[in-house]
C-alpha cells in the first residue's frame, strides 16, 4: 500500500501547518484565524513547496460548516428563530440588495455586462457561516439577542442564496437566448425551489421532530457512549446530506434544523460536548481551504478593483446592516454587532463565483477578485469585530457579563457550575459565604441565576472575566471545571490579580496534579483519589 494518499496528506498538511501558524499568531497576539488562512496559502497551489488537494480540502471544510451549524442549532430554538423574523427577513434582503447594487456599480466601471455585475454583487453580499459563528462564539454572543438576530439574518441569507443558485442557470439561458425568455422560465424554478424549502421545513417539523429525539433516546438507553457519539454525528451529517440531495437546500441549513430539533431535548448539552472537538478541527480546515484559493498575482494585476471589492464588503455591507438594524429600533450595540458579523464573505460566495464562471456569466477576473476579497475580509474580520465592539462599550473579548462586586466585599469566586460546582455552591450558601460564580455555558448560567447566585458569564481564562468577578478582593478561588490544565491557566491569571487568595483546583490525573503543583498551587483535589480514599474509609469502618 503506498504511503502517500491525497486525503491523508491534505488532512495532515492542513492540521500541522495550521497548528504552527495558529501558534505563531497567538504568540503575536493576532487572532488564530489569520494563522489558519496563512497556512492555507502556504500549502496552496500558488506558493512553492507541498501542494494539498484543494478539492479534498473544500469537501473536508464542508464537514466543518455542517458541524458548526448543527452546534448552533442545538442552542437555537424555533421560538428564537421566529422572534427575530421581523428584523432578520427584511434586514437580510435589504442588505443583500444594497451590496448587490454596489457590486454591480463596481462591475459597470470594470466594463462587465449586467449579468456579470449581478452575480458579482450577489457574491459580495452573503456572509460566511463559519466566520460569523466563530466570531459570535468567541465572544459568547450566540445566545444573546444580537447573536440570535445575526444567526437569523444568516439563515435568511442562506435561503436567498439557495434560490439564487437555482436561478443562475435560468439567467445564463436567457442571456444566451433572449428570445426564449418568458415568465414561466423564471417563475417555475423559483416556485419549485420555494416548494422544496417549504417541504423540507415541514418534514423536519412534522417527522424529524418526532423521529430524531426518539432515535437518540433509544441510543442513550443502550448505555454505549460510543454509539451515542456516532448517533449524534449520523444525525448531523445525515440530515445535512439528505436535505441537500432530496430538497436541494444547503448542507448548513439542513444541519441547523437538525440541531434545532435535537436542542429541544434534554440531551442537547451532551450532544454539544460530543461534537465539539470535531467541529473545531474541521472549522480549522475550512480556513485552510480558503487560504488555498488565494493567488497573490491578483495583488499586482487588479489592486484597485480588489480594494474597491474589500471596501464594499467591509464598509458598504456594514453601514447598510447598521442602518437597517437602527431603523428597526435596536440600539447601537446591537447594530454594531450585526454590522461587524456581516463584514466578510465566504463559502456561498465561492459557490456563486464557481457556478457563475462555469455558466459563462462571470469572467475569470471576477472570480479571482471574489476569492481574494474573501481572503482579506476574513483576515480583517476578527480585528474589525474587536474594534467595533470596543467602540460599542463591550470588553474586547466580550466575555464578562456581570456587575463587579462592591469594593469592600470579600467573597469566594467559583469557576464552573457543573455537577461539582453546584454542590460547592450549595455548601457555601449553607455556610453563608458570599459567592460569585463564573460560568461560560448559557444553560448553566441560567441554572445558577435561578438558584439565586450572582453570576459572571464568560471564560475564566480571560483576565477580564476574573476581574469582573472581583478576583482582586476574593478570599479564595475554587476551580471546579474538569480540565486540570485549563484550571492551571486560570490559577496563573488569578494569582496575577490577587496573590494572597487561596487557590483550590480540581484535577483528574497524576499528570494534572504534577502540572498544578509545578505552578505553585498547593491545594489540588484529584477526584478519583478522594473517591478511592472515601470508599476505603467506609469499607474499613464497616469492617
Amino acid at each position: 500500500m503506498p504511503h502517500y494518499q491525497p486525503l491523508i496528506a491534505t488532512i495532515v498538511a492542513g492540521f500541522v501547518v495550521a497548528f504552527v501558524m495558529g501558534a505563531i499568531a497567538i504568540r503575536l497576539r493576532v487572532p488564530p484565524i489569520a494563522g489558519y488562512l496563512l497556512a492555507g496559502v502556504i500549502v496552496g497551489p500558488f506558493t512553492p513547496g507541498f501542494v494539498a488537494d484543494s478539492g479534498l480540502a473544500n469537501e473536508l471544510a464542508e464537514i466543518g460548516v455542517i458541524l458548526l451549524m448543527f452546534g448552533v442549532g442545538l442552542h437555537f430554538s424555533l421560538k428564537d428563530l421566529l422572534d427575530v423574523r421581523k428584523i432578520a427577513v427584511p434586514g437580510a434582503i435589504a442588505q443583500i440588495a444594497t451590496a448587490t447594487l454596489l457590486g454591480m456599480a463596481l462591475a459597470w466601471t470594470l466594463g462587465w455586462d449586467l449579468a456579470a455585475g449581478f452575480v458579482f454583487g450577489l457574491a459580495l453580499s452573503v456572509a460566511s457561516t463559519v466566520v460569523l459563528l466563530r466570531a459570535l462564539q468567541a465572544r459568547n454572543l450566540v445566545e444573546t439577542e444580537r447573536g440570535r438576530i445575526a444567526v437569523g439574518w444568516l439563515i435568511v441569507e442562506d435561503l436567498v442564496m439557495v434560490l439564487a443558485l437555482v436561478l443562475l442557470p435560468v439567467l445564463a439561458g436567457i442571456q444566451k437566448n433572449p428570445q426564449g425568455a418568458s415568465f414561466s422560465a423564471i417563475a417555475l424554478p423559483f416556485v419549485g425551489t420555494l416548494l422544496k424549502v417549504g417541504g423540507f421545513v415541514a418534514f423536519m417539523l412534522l417527522v424529524g421532530r418526532r423521529l430524531i429525539p426518539a432515535a437518540l433516546h433509544w441510543v442513550v438507553h443502550t448505555g454505549s457512549r460510543e454509539l451515542f457519539r456516532l448517533s449524534v454525528l449520523a444525525i448531523a451529517m445525515g440530515v445535512a446530506a439528505g436535505s441537500a440531495y432530496v430538497f436541494d437546500v444547503s448542507f448548513a441549513l439542513g444541519a441547523f434544523f437538525a440541531g434545532m430539533i435535537l436542542g429541544e431535548t434534554p440531551l442537547s448539552r451532551r450532544a454539544t460536548e460530543e461534537t465539539l472537538p470535531l467541529r473545531d478541527a474541521f472549522a480549522v480546515l475550512f480556513f485552510v481551504s480558503v487560504g488555498m484559493l488565494f493567488d497573490p498575482r491578483v495583488l499586482v494585476e487588479q489592486p484597485l478593483p480588489l480594494i474597491a471589492g474589500i471596501t464594499i464588503i467591509v464598509v458598504g455591507k456594514s453601514l447598510a446592516a447598521f442602518a437597517i438594524v437602527r431603523l428597526f429600533g435596536h440600539d447601537n450595540r446591537t447594530a454594531l454587532t450585526i454590522a461587524a458579523s456581516l463584514a466578510q464573505i465566504g463559502e456561498f460566495s465561492f459557490i456563486l463565483a464557481t457556478l457563475g464562471t462555469g455558466l459563462g456569466l462571470l469572467p475569470d477576473a471576477a472570480r479571482d477578485l471574489i476569492l481574494a476579497a474573501a481572503i482579506f475580509s476574513i483576515f480583517l474580520n476578527p480585528f474589525l469585530f474587536s474594534f467595533i465592539l470596543g467602540k460599542a462599550g463591550a470588553a474586547p473579548d466580550g466575555s464578562a457579563a456581570g456587575t463587579p462586586p462592591s469594593a469592600d466585599q470579600r467573597h469566594v469566586v467559583l469557576v464552573g457550575y457543573g455537577r461539582v460546582g453546584k454542590m460547592l455552591a450549595a455548601a457555601l450558601r449553607q455556610r453563608q459565604e458570599p459567592l460569585i460564580v463564573v460560568e461560560n455555558d448559557a444553560e448553566r448560567v441560567r441554572d445558577a441565576e435561578r438558584a439565586g447566585f450572582e453570576v459572571v458569564r464568560g471564560n475564566a481564562v480571560e483576565r477580564g472575566t476574573l476581574e469582573a468577578a472581583g478576583m482582586a478582593r476574593a478570599t479564595s478561588l475554587l476551580i471546579a471545571i474538569p480540565e486540570g490544565f485549563e484550571g492551571g491557566v486560570i490559577a496563573e491569571k488569578a494569582r496575577q490579580i490577587n496573590a494572597t487568595a487561596r487557590l483550590v483546583v480540581r484535577a483528574h490525573s497524576d499528570g494534572e496534579v504534577d502540572y498544578l503543583a509545578g505552578l505553585g498551587v498547593k491545594d489540588v483535589v484529584m477526584g478519583e483519589r478522594e473517591l478511592a480514599r472515601c470508599m476505603l474509609d467506609r469499607a474499613c469502618g464497616q469492617a
